[in-house]
């Protein structure tokens, strides 16, 4: 059997069983295979094709207009930045291991590499060493060296990760639920009108607010409100991490990890992250440890095409892949295509937070559809549960509408959100 007809065998098997243990209507479409799994079902039976086939996607090289990104940082910053193997941008001369044995502590002391920061974290039972590469080495050929000098341990580079969405420089949600709601991302500004009554909780940039415009949009779109302006999910408690700190190299998956560790701690049942990159091996343990808790992870897919590779945290298992419509619920030509995909929600033809004047602007990209699916998702996950969090789920999914193009692979289960955009019109 070919790996795709195995693949959309599995998919229906999953889609009956989720139907049958959470009451999923008929007309439910096929969900992706990152959905967090039913019980009764053997996640390696799921997990294995899923992988192989997002592993047959992935070129030697990144395409479109995530390339000119990097493209542009890599010239921009040549000292603290340089490429993977693949093109992925990732701090230069650092390698990171996860979890390591003392075994490969001293197998990398023997190759030259020297410990310059070690994260513990406690709460997901693992921790992060990054190494120094010595200077004139290669970051790559070291690499290489290491992990076939410490085949069992797990070894990759401090890779970089953006966000997924641009504001634009020209102009019924749960309330009073109870729950709260994480964010990864840059810094929000909460003296903006809209997030000024907002209960924001930080971490990050030793806990001096480093406010920009993709995390500040994100945010409002999560909780924010004014008189013109609503938010998914007012009144609800954000845990926001910063993790680019105004850097504008990006934030790297050590960083990621760390912030994934905090909300662990917070026990925040929905997190949020519209930041996408290559896959990671630290950053693919840390997440599997969060889905085992029993945290939804809220990621947006993208705006490399339909036609390019996955994008990372959301093509992990387990993560709630979110793509993006218009406001005829057509997909953007510009939002990943895939199995990763599990829910769409709208992500142009609206506006959101930013700093400065004018205080609104105009948004579009999977970053900010993420934000309305982890708000509606919010109120029914307050803390870290993995029975509720199918639940949540699958409620969701009995919400979801098909779109006038019902493209399995662009909308996964459905749209939903549609009541959450706010129009450019009402702001004027």
């Amino acid at each position: 059997m070919s790996s795709l007809r195995l693949l959309s065998a599995v998919r229906i098997t999953a889609l009956l069983l989720l139907c049958a243990a959470s009451g999923a209507q008929a007309q439910l479409r096929l969900p992706s295979l990152n959905l967090p799994l039913p019980q009764g079902l053997d996640p390696e039976l799921v997990r294995r094709p899923a992988g192989r086939l997002l592993d047959s996607r992935v070129p030697g090289d990144l395409t479109g207009l995530r390339l000119e990104q990097v493209t542009q940082l890599l010239r921009r910053h040549p000292d603290v930045i340089e490429a993977d193997p693949r093109g992925a941008p990732a701090v230069r001369n650092e390698i990171l291991a996860s979890s390591p044995a003392p075994a490969g502590l001293a197998r990398a002391a023997a190759l030259g590499l020297t410990v310059v920061r070690e994260q513990r974290l406690d709460e997901l039972e693992q921790s992060i060493v990054v190494y120094a590469v010595p200077a004139g080495s290669s970051t790559a050929g070291l690499l290489a060296a290491l992990r076939a000098a410490d085949p069992d341990g797990s070894y990759d580079f401090n890779h970089l990760y953006s966000g997924s969405g641009d504001a634009a420089t020209v102009p019924a949600a749960a309330r009073g639920s109870g729950a709260t709601v994480g964010l990864i991302d840059s810094g929000i500004d909460t003296g903006h009108p809209a997030l000024a009554h907002a209960e924001v909780r930080r971490w990050g940039c030793n806990g001096v607010p480093k406010p920009h415009s993709h995390g500040t949009a994100v945010a409002a779109l999560l909780v924010g409100q004014a008189d013109r302006f609503r938010g998914a999910a007012p009144d609800t408690p954000l845990y926001a991490a910063d993790i680019y700190c105004d850097s504008p190299t990006g934030g790297s998956a050590e960083q990621i990890a760390a912030a994934l560790a905090w909300l662990a701690r917070e026990r925040v049942g929905v997190v949020n992250l519209s930041v996408v990159g290559p896959p990671n091996e630290a950053l693919r343990r840390v997440v599997a440890a969060m889905v085992k808790r029993g945290h939804l992870l809220v990621a947006a897919v993208g705006n490399d095409g339909p036609a390019a590779p996955p994008l990372y945290p959301a093509s992990y298992p387990g993560v709630v892949g979110v793509s993006a419509v218009d406001r005829n619920g057509r997909p953007l030509p510009e939002a990943a295509r895939g199995p990763q995909v599990m829910f769409a929600a709208p992500g142009s033809q609206m506006v959101s937070a930013a700093p400065g004047a004018p205080p609104y602007r105009q948004v579009r990209g999977t970053s900010f559809a993420a934000p309305l699916v982890a708000a509606l998702l919010a109120p029914h996950l307050p803390h870290p549960d993995g029975a509720t969090a199918r639940e949540a789920l699958a409620r969701l999914a009995r919400q979801a509408i098909p779109g006038p193009v019902p493209e399995r692979d662009a909308i996964g289960l459905g749209i939903v959100g549609t009541d959450l955009r706010v129009d450019p019109a009402r702001l004027r």
